[in-house]
Order: structure tokens, then C-alpha cells, then sequence
């Protein structure tokens, strides 16, 4: 979770599910590497994947969103530690 990469694709997804072709544009960085950190994400039970059709949109697992949520999306709460997002 420390790698700024992985910290900005969920502050990303908080806003609505995305591609990741459409979060490689956003933080302008190669799609095989957010693919790569996708994974990562989505195996700590993070993001989940969402194919419609030929797209796979990834969203924030509910218990992410609605943590984030509660916080007003400035911090996420995993119960073992608390990530604070800047502003």
C-alpha cells in the first residue's frame, strides 16, 4: 500500500470506476505497470474488476468506498492502519 502508484489509483477510483487505459492517461504512466499495480490492488481485496463486454472497469471493493466515504474520502481506514490522502 506505501507505493505512491497504488495511493493514486484508489484515490483515482474513488471518484467512479475506470479502465485502466483511462487510469494510465490520468497519471500518465505505462498500462502495463497500472495493470500490474491493478493486481496487486485487486489480490489485497482492494478493487474489484467489472467487465462490460470487452472493457474491464475497475471500482473500489464497497467496504474501500464506503470507509473512504465516512472519512470524506481524505483517509482510508483498513483496520490494521489508516492511509491519509493530500488534499
Amino acid at each position: 500500500m506505501g507505493d505512491e502508484t497504488r495511493l493514486a489509483i484508489i484515490r483515482s477510483l474513488f471518484d467512479h470506476a475506470k479502465c485502466g487505459t483511462e487510469l494510465a492517461e490520468e497519471l500518465n504512466l505505462p498500462q502495463p505497470q497500472i495493470a500490474h499495480h491493478l493486481g496487486i490492488l485487486r489480490q489485497a481485496g482492494l478493487v474489484e474488476p467489472n467487465r462490460v463486454g470487452q472493457r474491464v472497469d475497475y471500482q473500489l471493493h464497497p467496504v474501500v468506498y464506503e470507509s473512504m466515504r465516512e472519512n470524506q474520502e481524505n483517509a482510508l481506514d483498513l483496520g490494521c492502519c489508516r492511509i491519509s490522502f493530500e488534499k
